[in-house]
């Protein structure tokens, strides 16, 4: 039984919105599905509603409205038990993530994406379409070969569901791994992918059955035949796969709007008009995730030396394979990041095993919790050690969850307490206090060495990649300490002095950094 079968409310427009988008009127879709959401009482209708809007805000490219919709689709699926749904809305939410730059996030959401959709016990057409929109989100972050590996995944499911052949050949996906074999020097390397795809297109006509062909899939395949012509390939003209016609059946979507400027300027090229080639390219207003950062450069380059202006193409070059490497980079920082939260998260487990069990740790970031931590310093002082607490507080934190939500919220309160717990000394212990509050004990230590650990804390936070993670809503702490003094009868009252006066430390710090 599929996930729609067991929807009670409104099955046929749900449908109805379904065939809208993969028609690439995502406009439309988005009426349909928003009279869904105001008048249905369907709990699996609604969620339904919901994750179909958020794919088609992503086909149209409306980023502001990413947030709310992620929040509102995943509030409506989290209580539902079934695994389409889950594994769908977090390929969406990696498409969204990163649009808006966000890669951290994007790579999280793949990996809960990846696994819920293979835990789907009866695939359908639905399941196939989460694989395909998986592809997708793998594809514009370049795993080529994940994205490949996903959308054979949807075209085996989809021929079990009779989704024709053509609906998952993903010639956007193989157009993606063609030019960044082409920004990256492989020019040879692009037109053997190019002319593949273009070979299936020719196979598809062939057989008559191009009108199984998706509007956004024609899109790439007129601008795979657009850019094997501007690498000097001859392509067919007044013909079905002619890539002036295919350009211009594209569809609504934000991507085949990119693809169509692109292409212009790509038939400019190879009709021997590089300047007007430079002109439309002045003009272009694309997406970096359509075809990666690197394409205008590289199709400058190409039309300067259409131009005779050889010295202007090689540089234009070198900025086009500066733009890839800067992007395979930052995909390489992301996994060292990942990485790194993974070990911080695998050593907090150990810490917080050895307690009491989860009554005392912080669900969210696997830390101690205030109960915890008041037992914790308890026990220290009792032992007549000396001790400094210190109270961290974040920088900016409101702002995050108005302009991100607070799902972005709860992966900075992660990240935080990972670099918090990574930079401490042997023996340290850290606890989130509350909201985003957190505490450390330096048990053996002085205000010296609590000013040296504040300053770890503060430049580790620093050199953070919030940007990729929160785009433009920095984030920082303020830390204020105080030592522990007195035991036996007197020890609430200490704790309480003590963690007043950090307090009080902590709201300075952050008064002198409204100052600055």
């Amino acid at each position: 039984m599929g996930w729609l079968d067991r929807v009670e409310d409104q099955v046929d427009t749900l449908r109805h919105a379904r065939g809208l988008q993969e028609a690439s009127r995502s406009a439309e879709a988005c009426v349909v599905l928003d009279r869904v959401i105001r008048t249905t009482t369907d709990p699996c209708a609604r969620a339904d509603a919901l994750v179909q809007r958020l794919s088609a805000l992503i086909n149209l490219g409306r980023t502001a409205e990413f947030t709310r919709a992620i929040e509102e689709a995943s509030r409506a699926v989290r209580d539902l038990a079934e695994p389409y749904l889950h594994g769908h809305l977090n390929a969406l939410a990696a498409l969204a993530a990163h649009h808006q730059g966000a890669l951290d996030r994007c790579v999280t959401h793949l990996v809960k994406a990846s696994r819920w959709l293979t835990a789907v016990d009866d695939p359908d057409r639905d399941t196939a379409w989460g694989w395909h929109d998986l592809a997708m989100a793998y594809s514009y972050l370049s795993f080529h070969g994940h994205a490949l590996g996903a959308i054979e995944r949807a075209r085996q499911v989809g021929l079990a569901a009779d989704i024709p052949e053509e609906t998952f050949a993903a010639p956007g996906i193989r157009l993606r791994n063609a030019v960044a074999l082409d920004h990256n020097g492989d020019s040879d390397g692009c037109l053997r992918v190019l002319r593949d795809v273009s070979g299936d297109l020719s196979r598809f006509l062939h057989a008559g059955r191009a009108g199984n062909i998706r509007p956004s899939s024609r899109a790439a395949y007129g601008y795979a035949a657009a850019r094997r012509a501007a690498l000097g390939d001859l392509v067919e003209s007044g013909t079905d796969a002619d890539p002036v016609r295919l350009l211009g059946q594209g569809g609504d979507s934000a991507r085949v709007r990119d693809m169509r400027q692109l292409g212009q300027v790509c038939l400019a090229i190879a009709d021997g008009r590089p300047i007007e080639a430079m002109t439309r390219l002045e003009s272009a207003r694309v997406s970096a995730e359509t075809l990666g950062d690197a394409e205008p450069a590289r199709l400058r380059s190409i039309a300067l030396a259409g131009a005779g202006d050889h010295a202007g193409a090689h540089r234009a070059d070198r900025h086009a394979f500066r733009l890839a490497a800067q992007r395979n980079d930052r995909l390489r920082d992301v996994y060292i990041d990942g990485i790194a939260a993974r070990i911080d998260h695998e050593e907090m487990r150990r810490e917080a095993a050895r307690y009491e069990g989860e009554a005392l740790t912080d669900p969210l970031t696997g830390l101690p919790n205030r109960r915890r931590l008041e037992r914790y310093i308890g026990a220290v002082v009792a032992r007549g050690e000396r001790v400094v607490i210190g109270v961290c507080d974040l920088d900016g934190f409101k702002a995050v969850n108005t302009r991100h939500g607070h799902h972005s919220g709860d992966l900075v309160l992660q990240r935080i307490a990972g670099v918090i717990n990574r930079v401490m000394r042997r023996g340290d212990f850290v606890a989130r206090y509350g909201g985003d509050e957190f505490v450390v004990v330096l048990p053996g230590a002085g205000m010296s060495e609590a000013a040296e650990v504040a300053r770890r804390i503060d430049a580790a936070v620093r050199t953070e990649d919030w940007e990729s993670l929160v785009p433009g809503t920095p984030v920082g702490v303020s830390i204020g300490f105080a030592e522990v003094s007195g035991s036996g009868a007197s020890l609430r009252e200490a704790l309480g002095a003590a963690f007043e006066l950090a307090d009080r430390e902590m709201l300075r710090a952050k008064a002198r950094l409204r100052a600055c």
